[in-house]
């Protein structure tokens, strides 16, 4: 059984705005595009969110304080998330990296620190913003 199948209505419904949405959301634009579906309260997104986030649905991203969806199970098999984020058209694009994982593992083992999860964020300029510039 996937583990989609094992998810509660208000978790569908905001794992569907997370994968609808061209950027990353916060808890209250998802809370403002569920109202119709009869989501009224903060609490039930992050709720919703916390346990998205816990079966590997979705990631938060915390230097926006936003969220989306995973776009792969890759992050979940290493432990870590990395984002590429654009501050100009507010894109972030999760990628998976064999060497940064080893090299954050590598520094964590010397320094005898154990790792719960990691994510990576980097701002900038994407590729097509670049060129539109």
């Amino acid at each position: 059984m996937s583990s989609q199948k094992m998810l509660t209505r208000n978790q569908f419904l905001v794992l569907d705005v997370l994968k609808e949405g061209e950027k990353p959301l916060s808890a209250y634009d998802i809370l403002d595009r569920l109202r119709g579906e009869g989501l009224r309260a903060p609490l039930q997104i992050y709720r919703a969110l916390s346990a998205l986030i816990g079966r590997g649905h979705a990631h938060r991203l915390e230097s926006l304080n936003a969220f989306v969806a995973c776009a792969g199970k890759e992050c979940h098999k290493s432990g870590l998330a990395a984002f590429a984020i654009c501050e100009a058209c507010g894109q972030a694009n999760e990628f998976s990296d064999f060497v940064l994982r080893q090299r954050l593992e590598g520094w964590a083992e010397r320094e005898g620190f154990r790792t719960s999860h990691s994510v990576v964020e980097m701002h900038g300029t994407c590729g097509a913003c670049v060129i539109r510039s």
